[in-house]
């Protein structure tokens, strides 16, 4: 730093550290760069938020997503110089632990006014990022993480986006030029394979259309599937739509019959060993509302055991402050990329037990 040495507060006190509830915003303090115009910086992982919402059928206010999941990440870091990632005691690890790089990437400046546009703008950002050349890690555990799926052969970016409204077809539209179809796994209240017959143009893309659109452009496999879904809907045609367009269903409900670990096998025998992609939304506060939902401690435990699949990319949408109570939901929707962050880093889920606790190892085993 362009400083003297013998200045007060460097002689008295060090470099001028954030502390969790201080500094320029950007997710869990971490390194902060305008990816889209500026490749100086290599990464493996990057964070981009997607400030959209336009396509939504119910309550608009998602675009100011991104900034809240970045305001709830502030207590992420451990409010050191430089910014260290926070030890979680289940995981046993951090996510700075396993050399990758990891760069938020800032906001994609997408147009609120021109919805065919926008969509442009999300698939311009993302197949942007997806070319970079990947630092490869910092140390000999983060190696080959993508290149035994892609097309070309080699190494790229994964992308965890901040949303939001959660119209994802120009991601996968952006991950097919990579790695051809992928599964989803989707997370959500709603199943968001409506039909869309009737409409024309732009019109068919909305936030409860755009994985049928996905399965007719030949981006999803028949291998995708939801979890959480408790929504009202038309009828026994909407279920018998969406098994045409390649998904199952896991309905909120399913968890209080077949318990989380046979919700996690049921996920992980679907989607296989192909290429993977991860979206959540919002659990709270979103653009349209449903009660019934997992509790986030329940989300954490299926997240977690869904570790070691091969993920390509991940998102969090429908993060809308306007509605949030206390921040809930943005340090939630922080919580969970965090979790997405060492769920594609980790080859395996975390182990059962950890060390402090009163468990045997008989007790630990009872569990798994």
């Amino acid at each position: 730093p362009d400083v003297l040495p013998n200045e007060p507060w460097l002689s008295k006190y060090g470099y001028q550290h954030d502390l969790s509830y201080t500094g320029i915003l950007s997710f869990a303090h971490h390194p902060y760069l305008e990816c889209l115009e500026d490749a100086s910086k290599t990464f493996d992982i990057a964070i981009l938020g997607f400030p959209f919402d336009t396509t939504t059928s119910y309550r608009p206010g998602a675009r100011f997503g991104p900034y809240a999941i970045r305001f709830g990440s502030k207590r992420l870091h451990g409010g050191t110089a430089p910014a260290e990632w926070w030890w979680d005691l289940g995981w046993q690890a951090s996510p700075g632990e396993f050399g990758a790089g990891i760069l938020d990437c800032g906001d994609a400046p997408i147009t609120p006014m021109d919805n065919a546009k926008a969509l442009d703008q999300m698939e311009a950002a993302y197949d942007t990022l997806l070319n970079r050349p990947v630092l490869g890690g910092k140390t000999a555990t983060y190696t080959n993480r993508t290149a035994f799926m892609a097309k070309d052969g080699k190494e790229h970016p994964r992308i965890v986006t901040l949303g939001g409204d959660h119209t994802v077809l120009p991601i996968l539209r952006s991950l097919s030029k990579f790695y051809g179809p992928v599964s989803v796994i989707h997370f959500d209240a709603h199943m968001d394979t409506g039909a869309t017959g009737g409409r024309v143009d732009q019109e068919r893309i909305t936030h409860g259309s755009y994985l049928t659109i996905a399965w007719e452009e030949q981006l999803i496999t028949n291998t995708s599937i939801h979890g959480g879904i408790r929504n009202k809907m038309s009828g026994p045609d909407s279920v018998q739509h969406d098994e045409v367009v390649g998904f199952q269903v896991i309905s909120s409900e399913d968890l209080d019959d077949y318990g989380i670990n046979n919700v996690i096998r049921a996920i992980r025998k679907r989607v296989g060993d192909g290429p993977v992609y991860l979206r959540l939304v919002s659990l709270f506060f979103a653009g349209t509302p449903e009660v019934g939902g997992w509790t986030t401690r329940e989300m954490k435990r299926i997240l977690r055991g869904l570790t070691g699949l091969n993920f390509v990319g991940a998102d969090i949408v429908e993060v809308a402050p306007a509605y949030d109570t206390a921040d809930i939901t943005s340090i939630a929707a922080a919580d969970f990329v965090y979790e997405f962050l060492m769920m594609i880093q980790f080859d395996e889920p975390p182990k059962r037990g950890h060390p402090g606790g009163p468990w045997t190892e008989e007790d630990v085993l009872r569990m798994i």
